[in-house]
């Protein structure tokens, strides 16, 4: 029913804002230590107060310098954290950083901001993603598609990620998310209990790869989601 699907998806927002900003917040205020643990564990009540799970297929690549993920809402991130044990750095535009208690949350924990309106945005970010890499011994995870995408089909990608990934010779894994937008879907503002699906896809070594690795990575993506779907019945 409509009204329950509503109902939902506020209570859904309701718990991620009260969990992030009353709770998380403070704890990364008082243990800056412990950013990757505060952010895990977190993130598991949260999917467990909206009734959602997370699942994994294929194994991820602890090894890997940078995860490339579709993007459907916020639950991309909540419940990527939940599932893994790695302390990613997460890409953000910089508008979010600027947010009442979202915003707080990225900068305390040490997430990186994108100026997607500056022209030196990407030296920026290349150099933070340098700095990850080398100094904080973390992974970089980013969004190609540079938005929440609405449909089944994947916007086209933004070519930061792949200037970056072949400058400096990244490993990268790739992760097709499936399920998100039924567990909270931001554009309808509808929500349900659910599992959100993470396919871990091979690590590609971009510093051996051909010229066309990352057009032939959207297509790869492109049919992992269409094939969800088709066999699953799960959307995007």
């Amino acid at each position: 029913m409509k009204i329950f699907a509503k109902i939902r998806f506020y209570w859904g927002a309701a718990v991620i804002s009260l969990v992030s900003g009353g709770i998380m917040v403070p704890a990364l205020f008082l243990f800056p230590k412990k950013k990757g643990a505060i952010l895990h564990y977190f993130n598991r009540l949260n999917m467990f107060l909206m009734g959602a799970k997370v699942v994994a297929e294929g194994k991820m690549d602890l090894e890997a310098q940078m995860y490339l993920m579709n993007h459907q809402g916020i639950i991309d991130i909540v419940a990527m954290e939940a599932l893994q044990p790695h302390h990613v750095r997460w890409v953000a535009k910089k508008e979010l950083f600027e947010t009442p208690w979202f915003g707080e949350l990225l900068k305390r924990g040490d997430m990186i901001s994108l100026d997607r309106g500056a022209k030196t945005g990407i030296i920026k970010l290349l150099k933070d993603v340098k700095e990850t890499i080398e100094s904080k011994n973390r992974a970089v995870a980013i969004f190609p598609e540079g938005t929440r995408a609405k449909g089944q089909k994947l916007l086209p990608f933004k070519q930061g990620a792949n200037i970056i990934a072949k400058k400096l010779g990244l490993k990268v894994q790739p992760v097709v998310i499936t399920g998100s937008k039924w567990v909270l879907n931001e554009h309808e503002r509808t929500g349900h209990s659910g599992t959100v699906h993470y396919k871990f896809l091979p690590t590609i070594d971009v510093a051996n790869a051909p010229d066309d690795w990352y057009e032939k990575l959207q297509e790869q993506m492109q049919k992992e989601i269409d094939d969800a779907y088709t066999n699953h019945h799960r959307s995007r």
